[in-house]
């Protein structure tokens, strides 16, 4: 497919007030497999939230800004890899996607955390990236929601403190306690 064709088709998105996505985004969705056998404790998800919400950053200096980390999931434990700041949600998550590209590294163990909101964009992001869980500071929207559906991707949202809501794949939540609530 050349460029001229690439870019004729447009879909606008839930971005900032409104974004523009040029090409099909959705054109390969039905081929994105996600591990089946993933699963990620709340001991990890708690860890998660403690680490975001402790780690010095420009949100707590200047606000006006969105992070995104990349944590490799170590089962009880998480181990945080990669973590960027950006004015756009997208730009943080394209980020993290070219430094694990740069590391030739797949995302089957990896929890992807970011305190935008979950987005079908978001979402189908995530997927292309082979993470299995999403996990926000922030809500779902139904888009990003439908698109974890279909990709078998676990949707975590509302994530502060020990709270959170699990929007798609509690299947994989491993939990200890009886305190987990989903969506």
């Amino acid at each position: 497919m050349d460029i001229e064709e690439k870019t004729s088709r447009r879909v606008v998105t839930t971005g900032c007030g409104q974004g523009t996505i040029f090409g099909g985004i959705m054109d390969d969705i039905d081929q994105i497999h996600l591990s089946e056998t993933a699963s990620i404790t709340q001991s990890a998800v708690y860890q998660i939230v403690d680490h975001i919400r402790t780690r010095s950053s420009i949100y707590k200096q200047a606000g006006s800004v969105h992070a995104c980390a990349v944590f490799k999931n170590c089962g009880e434990t998480a181990e945080l890899m990669h973590f960027v700041e950006d004015v756009g949600r997208h730009n943080a998550v394209d980020s993290i996607a070219g430094l694990m590209w740069l590391d030739d590294r797949n995302g089957d163990d990896l929890i992807f955390y970011t305190t935008g909101r979950l987005t079908s964009e978001m979402v189908i992001k995530g997927a292309q990236m082979g993470i299995p869980f999403l996990l926000s500071r922030s809500g779902v929207t139904a888009m990003g929601l439908e698109m974890a559906n279909k990709v078998n991707l676990t949707l975590m949202g509302r994530c502060s403190g020990q709270h959170y809501l699990i929007y798609s794949g509690v299947n994989r939540l491993v939990s200890r306690e009886n305190n987990a609530h989903t969506a």
